[in-house]
């Protein structure tokens, strides 16, 4: 199994097939395992890597609190590319996984050459809207705390995922689901790549966020899938895949 270790956290990927690298990201709880059939949709004439988070799935579980954060979710995503020597990549992920490629491209916009957002938000201008959402996400660590792996989700990205123990996943919902500030949401109007915003049709926790995302970034392209859920790429695999099929090759 491949595994890059950084500062001595072991992190599992996958690298699959030639061409134009595309790197992805799993949401909160699932893992790698998820892109299965994005990868065989893409691998012939694209590159993807896929990647489970630390306290996700293969990846390494450290006990130090400290070393779950957005900050190192992005560290790991540039790692990855450097460990893969690739220079830029299209950036995308689900959920978290979007998130997290927003705060890629904030830091390494050099480095992304276009953003998928998929079932995912940019995060909250407003003090209030951001405590409550990490009220959630530190209710969901408890829960894991508490209940162990019976305590997740039931949504299907989540079920496809196979995780040693639940306390990585506490210690990631503490640190890198909980957020600090609004520099992500912030920074939607400078984003100069182009951008694809997909939403499953029935993702209603999403909805109002892809339109958002979709308003705030300069000719960002918005799908929305039929008969979708969060899991929109599980869900609908052929109708996501033709839109990131079809978004891909617009790209110069």
């Amino acid at each position: 199994m491949p595994k890059l270790n950084r500062d001595g956290v072991e992190i599992y990927f996958e690298d699959h097939g030639r061409g134009p690298a595309v790197l992805l990201t799993h949401g909160y709880s699932a893992a790698s395992t998820m892109w299965r059939d994005q990868v065989a949709a893409l691998r012939e004439d694209h590159r993807v890597i896929v990647w489970d988070m630390r306290g996700h799935g293969r990846s390494d579980y450290p006990e130090d609190q400290g070393l779950y954060s957005e900050a190192n979710t992005v560290a790991d995503m540039a790692a990855l590319l450097d460990h893969c020597s690739v220079d830029t990549a299209v950036i995308g992920g689900l959920s978290l996984g979007g998130y997290s490629s927003l705060a890629f491209h904030l830091a390494h916009s050099g480095r992304t050459r276009a953003l998928m957002l998929f079932d995912t938000g940019p995060g909250f201008r407003k003090d209030d809207a951001r405590d409550a959402w990490n009220k959630y996400a530190l209710s969901r660590a408890d829960a894991l705390d508490r209940d162990g792996l019976s305590a997740l989700s039931s949504s299907d990205e989540v079920q496809q995922a196979r995780h040693r123990s639940a306390d990585g996943l506490a210690r990631a919902a503490r640190g890198m689901l909980t957020q600090r500030d609004a520099g992500v949401i912030n920074s939607l109007p400078g984003i100069a790549v182009p951008t694809l915003v997909l939403v499953g049709a029935d993702d209603t926790n999403f909805l109002a966020a892809t339109d958002y995302m979709a308003v705030k970034i300069p000719n960002a392209v918005k799908v929305v899938i039929p008969d979708a859920g969060h899991a929109a790429n599980i869900h609908q695999p052929a109708a996501f895949n033709d839109a990131m099929r079809s978004f891909l090759a617009t790209l110069p």
